[in-house]
């Protein structure tokens, strides 16, 4: 299945978003499901009008419960008729993982230094802003604070069932979908920052972007490959292909992830994972002079991974 938050054309921006289900190009409200359906679906619709952490589980297990045949037939709302916000809004909370070897061999590369033995014996992360996503559509503000910004091509990864020391083989129960991600970055203030030894902070906790939609994971299994599936994940800068890798080269898959982010502590339902950057997928890994330069206001990023959709964000000038 494929979740939305969703408000109808032309939407205000301090209007409350709507759970929807996305089936063939078009969004069906999942509140209105719910009131139509059988007394015992229509209990587990949650009390929240659109996707959050609180109401996923719940928005999860009426979708299981109704009859595909009938949603066959709802009319329902055609996608480009829609606004999309973030697939979970607001999330939990965020971490986001180094788990491409590629990316991290190629970056350090381009810095002189050798790949570190370290990064094979454990997955790490950094937690990040969540009151800081946006969804598809929504312009992205380049701070004030720096020069060099970039966009990461990731996969986001959203816990549907929490728990605590969660093993890798059973981490994939805990998944309730897919997104694709973008960690938006200022290179020159992350460079400054990691030189002290503590960080990222500012050169990333003004933006992520999520989205478009949420995506279980039974609708990639037949794609499944190594440690991930088999999906290409390209990105685009003003129309231009410039980033071009696949999901199945993760060195970390996200049970492995799970588990490292779940030793000694609790995950809980609509935290947010993020897989790292795949390899090619931003101008840091590139180089500038290969990408057209750091991005600047006007530009549109294009983030797409099969199957799960694509991110478009425009940026615009600080201060905007």
């Amino acid at each position: 299945m494929r979740l939305c938050n969703y408000r109808p054309l032309p939407a205000a921006h301090d209007v409350p978003s709507l759970a929807g289900l996305v089936l063939e190009g078009r969004v069906l409200d999942l509140a209105t499901l719910a009131a139509d359906a059988d007394a015992d679906a229509a209990a587990h619709r949650p009390p929240h009008a659109g996707v959050d952490a609180g109401s996923l589980a719940g928005w999860l297990e009426l979708c299981r419960r109704l009859d595909p045949a009938r949603l066959a037939r709802i009319e329902g709302i055609p996608l480009e008729q829609v606004a999309l916000a973030p697939p979970v809004d607001p999330v939990a909370s965020f971490r986001d993982f180094y788990a491409f070897e590629e990316h991290v061999r190629s970056a350090r590369a381009r810095r002189g230094l050798e790949m570190i033995p370290e990064w094979y014996e454990q997955a790490v992360f950094y937690f990040s802003n969540p009151r800081s996503i946006v969804g598809h559509g929504a312009p992205v503000t380049a701070p004030p604070y720096g020069s060099w910004l970039d966009f990461e091509l990731e996969v986001g990864c959203v816990i549907g069932r929490g728990g605590r020391d969660i093993t890798a083989e059973r981490a994939e129960q805990h998944i309730a979908g897919y997104a694709v991600l973008n960690d938006w970055s200022l290179r020159d203030v992350q460079r400054q920052e990691m030189k002290v030894g503590l960080g990222p902070a500012k050169g990333k906790d003004f933006a992520t972007s999520l989205g478009p939609l949420l995506v279980t994971p039974d609708e990639l299994e037949d794609r499944r490959a190594g440690k991930g599936y088999d999906l290409r994940m390209t990105a685009r800068v003003n129309g231009q292909l410039i980033s071009d890798g696949n999901w199945k080269t993760i060195h970390f898959g996200f049970a492995e992830l799970i588990a490292r982010a779940s030793q000694g502590v609790e995950l809980y339902p609509g935290d947010l994972l993020g897989s790292g950057t795949v390899g090619t997928g931003c101008i840091l890994e590139l180089g500038p002079e290969r990408a057209g330069g750091w991005l600047k206001p006007g530009d549109v990023v294009e983030l797409e991974v099969e199957r799960l959709g694509a991110l478009v964000n425009r940026v615009r000038a600080g201060g905007a």
